[in-house]
């Protein structure tokens, strides 16, 4: 299984940008997917995570600024991250809950003016 995240970039703070994450096979049988970030110096963290059901879970620094989504259809799974702050800076990666696939490359997350 590969895992493709992409959107990545630079951005200011108070910004937005929308990762998405693709799967080279079928997440619809995956109960829960989310979004992983990886910073400097830092353990790798889930900050979000979506159930099949659509229920969702967010750790406390990104509650009320980032969004994830997913499309079984199209065997992705999203992530809206708006008002983003440096600490936001970070590898985002996405994976099973808990994470089963291989990592992938990530999509490099930079906030900085």
């Amino acid at each position: 299984v590969q895992l493709q995240a992409s959107g990545g970039g630079l951005v200011q703070p108070g910004g937005s940008l929308r990762l998405s994450c693709t799967s080279s096979t079928s997440i619809s049988s995956i109960n829960a997917m989310a979004w992983y970030r990886h910073g400097a110096g830092m353990p790798r963290q889930m900050v979000a995570a979506i159930s099949t059901n659509g229920g969702t879970s967010y750790i406390d620094a990104v509650k009320g600024r980032f969004s994830i989504s997913r499309d079984n259809a199209k065997n992705s799974v999203y992530l809206q991250m708006n008002t983003l702050k440096p600490d936001d800076t970070a590898v985002y990666y996405c994976n099973g809950l808990p994470p089963t696939m291989d990592w992938g490359q990530g999509t490099q997350v930079t906030v900085s003016s």
